[in-house]
């Protein structure tokens, strides 16, 4: 195998159809070859039983099936479990797993870092490094299902929801094939809605995503007013509220029994008052959707708090009371750094790298 093999891990099921009648093979090679990878887990050629030696020759001398190396697991007291995975020589990435009475829930990293720089939230904090290949993101759902022994017949992953390291939307030419991989029968065969991407706000993108993927959306909202907005999401002021509820209204237009999940991290002060509740109910109440609060997670450096158990209570009453379904999302492996907003990887280079993240926007955007 030379160096600049392909790895197959980065081609869904149209892209490993196009490669194997390339090769003068069938189309049904793809599902093949699929089910060998992520139905059991082989990374060997040699173990294709079903291919013949001259095909299996073939992909070992021009292909490959390359996975990040497992650093590291880290399994909290409340069954949390956190693996980092080692993509290249100076990066790493972090993929969470929240076990809970009727689902496994997988926390999927689309960048190494973040673009975005949302200002109460670790990953972000830490800058940008690059974005994943495919095959560096959907090798998170293939290492968690190996390590949680997961399969057809004993699925410990019920959910994947893309709320790691980055803005899943910024990535979008690689994030759209795991999308694919996580979804088909041949891959992971997980169904449309148990596949949830989350964006701060990548308007251009959300409609994109509507026509490419039936996936279920997450928009991290964490304020009702533009002018808060903007202080805490800073692409607030690209796409304001007005323009990323109309893309969310948009992409749920003709989907039955479907909402878009409200991401609002409660901040202590800043954006938890009765005033912010009435207000973020107001603004959805022509959105069919639901809110999930999250408490704050503080990280070294923050200025921000967490809100107060009372502010919380009182904040999800208010949603109840004006009909909305509102959950307090628990926070959960927070003693490994795995609780949502804490995920910040493990860089050799920590700076800021300003003018990346500033010309990865401008591309993105």
């Amino acid at each position: 195998m030379k160096n600049d093999a392909i790895n197959l891990l980065n081609l869904d099921r149209t892209g490993l159809e196009d490669l194997f009648t390339g090769m003068g093979e069938q189309k049904f090679r793809a599902g093949q070859a699929m089910k060998w990878i992520y139905g059991e887990h082989q990374l060997d050629f040699d173990a294709f039983s079903n291919f013949s030696i001259k095909l299996r020759e073939q992909l070992k001398a021009k292909y490959s099936l390359m996975m990040p190396e497992l650093l590291s697991e880290q399994k909290s007291t409340d069954g949390t479990i956190k693996w980092l995975l080692k993509v290249d020589e100076q990066n790493a990435v972090e993929t969470v797993y929240i076990p809970e009475k009727n689902r496994g829930t997988l926390c999927v990293s689309s960048q190494v870092g973040c673009t975005l720089n949302c200002t109460f939230c670790a990953t972000g904090a830490q800058g940008f490094n690059r974005h994943l290949t495919t095959a560096e993101i959907i090798a998170q759902v293939w290492v968690a299902a190996k390590q949680l022994g997961h399969h057809h017949k004993n699925r410990k992953i019920t959910n994947v929801v893309m709320m790691g390291m980055g803005e899943p939307l910024a990535n979008y030419k690689n994030v759209l094939p795991a999308l694919n991989i996580m979804r088909d029968d041949f891959g992971f065969g997980f169904a449309n809605r148990r596949v949830t991407v989350s964006t701060a706000g990548l308007v251009p993108y959300i409609r994109q995503l509507n026509e490419d993927a039936d996936v279920a959306l997450a928009i991290s909202l964490h304020a009702p007013y533009d002018e808060l907005r903007n202080q805490l999401v800073p692409l607030n002021k690209k796409y304001n509220i007005a323009e990323l509820l109309g893309a969310c209204k948009d992409f749920l237009e003709g989907k039955k029994k479907t909402r878009i999940t409200i991401e609002y991290t409660l901040i202590d002060g800043m954006n938890d008052q009765p005033e912010h509740a009435r207000a973020l109910c107001r603004l959805l109440s022509d959105v069919p959707s639901k809110i999930n609060l999250i408490p704050f997670n503080p990280f070294p450096g923050t200025a921000f708090k967490q809100s107060k158990p009372e502010s919380i209570e009182r904040f999800k009453q208010i949603c109840m009371q004006q009909g909305f379904i509102a959950t307090v999302r628990k926070t959960r492996g927070d003693d490994i750094a795995a609780a949502c907003g804490q995920l910040a990887g493990e860089f050799m280079d920590r700076t800021r790298r300003s003018s990346q993240i500033k010309k990865l926007q401008l591309e993105v955007v």
